[in-house]
Parts: C-alpha cells; sequence; structure tokens
C-alpha cells in the first residue's frame, strides 16, 4: 500500500494552478454587491451576528454625534476587567478559577461557592486510565496545538455520554475541558521533547491544592519549582486572554458549530483549529521572533533612532519576515490602547527586573513608544494605532521560560473558558443553525461531453 504522501509533487502544483485560475474572484465584486468581507464593513468594523452577555470590548464613543475612537475598555460580564483584576491582585490571590466562575456564571462567587467551584476543578483534574501513555505519547507533534485538538477528539471516546447535548451535560464536558487542558497541553510538550528533540521525559501530576497556573508551572519545570510573582503574572496573563467578545474568529467558530447540535468535543476542536491561526493565537510567537530579529540587526539598544530605522524597514518589507508588519501593534478592535496591554505592562517590568532583563524591557517600552507615531507616517494611519496583548505576552512568557511551542495552548488553557460560556449561551438561546448567505458570481455553464472537452 502506498504511504501517506509528504511531498506537494509537480502533477499537485499543476492542478493548483488550475483550481487558482477557475476560483480566483474579482475582489470589486465585494463592493458592487455590497458584501461585508470577512463580516466586516468598509471600516473594518464586525457585522453585528448576534448578541452576547458574556464579554463586551468598548473603543470608540460618540462625540457630537459621531464615533470616535477611545481608550479601550473590556467587561467581563459587566465587570470592568481593571477592577476584577485589581480585585484579585489587591489581596494577593490568584484570579483564573475567579474570573472562570463569573463567565461560566454570570456572577461573582461568594467564600463558599469559589471554594466549591475550586474543588469541581480539582476533582476534574484527571485523565482516563493511560491516556497519556496510550495518546498523548504516541505519535508526538512539533505542534502543541494539533496535539491538544487530538487529545480533545479522543476524549470523545472515553465520554460514555459524549453526544448528549442537555446543559448540565455540556457544563460536565466543559468543565472537564477547562481543568485537564493544562495537562494536554505541558504533556503534549513534553512528548515532543522527548520523542522529537531527545531531552528527558517527565511527567508531573498536578496538585489539587494549587491554582491552574501554579499547576501549569509545576508540571513544566523538572524541579517543580516557582516563584509567587511568577504564578502571579502566567495567572494574569491567562485571565486576560479567557475572553475577548462573541465576534473573535474562535470564539465565532464555537458559536457557529455548536448551532449545528455537534458533540462538545467537535465544537472545542473546531475553535482550537481557528486559535492556531498566526491571525488569531499565534501572534505573540511572532513578536518574540521580530525582537530576536531586531536585537540582532540593531547594534545599540538604547539608540532611538537605529531602532526606528528598524521599525520603518519592518514597514518596508526589508526586515525580519518581509511581510511589513511591526508584530504586536494594532488591533482589530482597538486603536487608542488595549485595556489587557496596559494591565499586563504594569508587572512586565517586575518580572524583567526579577529574571535580570532590564534591558530587554527597555528595548519593548521604546518600541511601543516610537512604534505608532512611526506607523502613523508610514502609513498615514489615523485611527491610532497601540501595543496589543501580544505584544508583551510573548515576552513574558519567554522570561517565565515557557518553550514557545506552549506559547498559542497557553492561549487555549485560557480561552476554553470563554468558549464554554459562549457554548453554553448559544445553548441556551438560540435553536437554528447559524448560517450566512454567500451569493454565487458564476455564471452558468452548459455540460460538454468528456471526448469534446
Amino acid at each position: 500500500m502506498a504511504g501517506f504522501k509528504m511531498k506537494v509533487t509537480p502533477e499537485m502544483e499543476a492542478l493548483t494552478n488550475v483550481c487558482v485560475s477557475n476560483s480566483k474572484m474579482d475582489v470589486s465584486l465585494y463592493g458592487k454587491y455590497d458584501v461585508k468581507r470577512g463580516l466586516r464593513d468598509i471600516n473594518g468594523k464586525g457585522v453585528l451576528a448576534g448578541l452576547t452577555q458574556i464579554s463586551a470590548i468598548h473603543s470608540t464613543e460618540i462625540v457630537d454625534g459621531k464615533s470616535v475612537p477611545c481608550e479601550g475598555r473590556l467587561y467581563y460580564r459587566g465587570y470592568d476587567i481593571h477592577d476584577l483584576t485589581q480585585g484579585f491582585l489587591r489581596e494577593r490571590r490568584y484570579g483564573f478559577e475567579e474570573v472562570a466562575y463569573l463567565l461560566l456564571f454570570g456572577v461573582l462567587p461568594s467564600v463558599e461557592e469559589l471554594d466549591g467551584f475550586k474543588k469541581i476543578l480539582a476533582d476534574q483534574r484527571a485523565l482516563p486510565r493511560n491516556f497519556v501513555r496510550d495518546v498523548v505519547m504516541k505519535a508526538p507533534s512539533k505542534d502543541m496545538m494539533n496535539t491538544l485538538s487530538r487529545s480533545v477528539l479522543t476524549l470523545y471516546a472515553y465520554d460514555s455520554n459524549a453526544d448528549d447535548t442537555s446543559l448540565p451535560n455540556v457544563l460536565r464536558q466543559c468543565l472537564n475541558l477547562i481543568s485537564v487542558f493544562p495537562m494536554l497541553s505541558v504533556y503534549g510538550y513534553h512528548a515532543y521533547n522527548h520523542y522529537i528533540k531527545g531531552k528527558s521525559l517527565y511527567i508531573h501530576n498536578p496538585d489539587p491544592t494549587l491554582s491552574v497556573a501554579e499547576n501549569i508551572l509545576r508540571m513544566l519545570r523538572p524541579d517543580k519549582k516557582y516563584t509567587h510573582l511568577e504564578a502571579t503574572i502566567l495567572d494574569l496573563a491567562l485571565v486576560l486572554h479567557m475572553e475577548h467578545g462573541g465576534g473573535n474568529n474562535s470564539t465565532f467558530t464555537t458559536h457557529v458549530v455548536t448551532s449545528s447540535g455537534t458533540d462538545t468535543y467537535s465544537a472545542v476542536a473546531a475553535a482550537l483549529g481557528s486559535l492556531k491561526g498566526p491571525k488569531h493565537g499565534g501572534a505573540n510567537i511572532k513578536v518574540v521572533k521580530m525582537f530576536n530579529d531586531m536585537r540582532k540587526e540593531v547594534k545599540d539598544w538604547t539608540d532611538e533612532e537605529e531602532v526606528g530605522n528598524y521599525l520603518r524597514r519592518l514597514l518596508h518589507k526589508e526586515a525580519f519576515d518581509k511581510k511589513g508588519l511591526i508584530y504586536g501593534m494594532g488591533h482589530a478592535v482597538y486603536s487608542i490602547s488595549d485595556p489587557r496591554a496596559e494591565i499586563f505592562k504594569k508587572f512586565v517590568e517586575q518580572l524583567a527586573h526579577e529574571k535580570g532583563r532590564d534591558k530587554d524591557f527597555a528595548l519593548y517600552s521604546m518600541v511601543e513608544r516610537l512604534a505608532p507615531k512611526i506607523i502613523g507616517e508610514e502609513r498615514h494611519i489615523y485611527k491610532g494605532v497601540s501595543a496589543n496583548v501580544d505584544f508583551y505576552s510573548g515576552f513574558v512568557y519567554s522570561m517565565l521560560d515557557l518553550p514557545t511551542e506552549l506559547f498559542t495552548p497557553m492561549f487555549a488553557i485560557a480561552r476554553i473558558v470563554g468558549w464554554s460560556a459562549h457554548r453554553m449561551e448559544e445553548l441556551i438561546n438560540m435553536d437554528k443553525i447559524i448560517r450566512p448567505a454567500y451569493m454565487n458570481v458564476k455564471e452558468v455553464e452548459h455540460y460538454i461531453d468528456l471526448d469534446n472537452r
């Protein structure tokens, strides 16, 4: 039997050209028929496709009857993200479990409710017998998102009520996935690190008395050790990535797939496939790689003129990956500021100092200050450009000694909470399958017999 083909053959190249020549459309038709390309209007604003109570993003306000950009604001279930994070940080608590409760159930938990919820998550933090050996360790992949997707889909086979979409059963499944995502991600990395990279293999069990962030660091590191600041910042990163409105690509995917009536594992796997994309969940990796290149190309990291010239070379497609982008700058929704980046930055400097990376932080700060001005000059963008959460998250993960292979899975570990909340919301409120319209612009063809083609 022929093996799985790993290379693109000349025949495939030729067939691709046929596909392109017969599938490429005139982009002016989008304007002619007023099609909201990518479900966005001509100004890039998302088309209203649904309602949600889970989170809200504010990036504009009405002034004198006109919509103008404003400082970005993010709300979880009506609570400002600044207030939520300050609440648990002020009391030196980890916030993941508390905010997850809020997103899932719509109210802030009492002390008793939070303790009970933490116990539920701890009790669910276990994989089926031999799952790590039989699934995670078999056929390890260099891409942890694919490993995570495979594990999620395989869990379907271990669930005796996998297709039951009743709300209590879906909640059970979601809580289980929230609990095991850290294990699936970290263990998947260890399998890759051992079987593909030839490094030592170690599997640490999670500690039921620890928070999600603490357990991630415990399971990842050979000595299981971490500092309070490290766990605090990782916990904060997870909270800030947990949810971001119903319109982001992976959450919208969750709504679309859920509306078909499919099972939880399939819906979450679809969302993971969306998040894997570099335009969505993989952006922080690009930021880290861009800065690595910058450190090589810029001789004096304190020279604003030299750094500015490098940034202009990026925009002119003359540096790094030659895509014409300064990664980590700008956002599809926010313009003046991303509240998540603002919150994050306050702790990034502390961690950089603890890790002896003050020079790196100074370089990041300089780029954050220079880039909006340079982008405005080179691109003539007037709506405002600012650092987004990805600008600093990759830097933080690198200081936490997280391998780049786990950057996007960290996003998934957080966002599974938002996906779960939106899946529940879709099941509670909707009874129609989501089916937007596509206009066919191909002319009718007449069939030609095979011998006459």
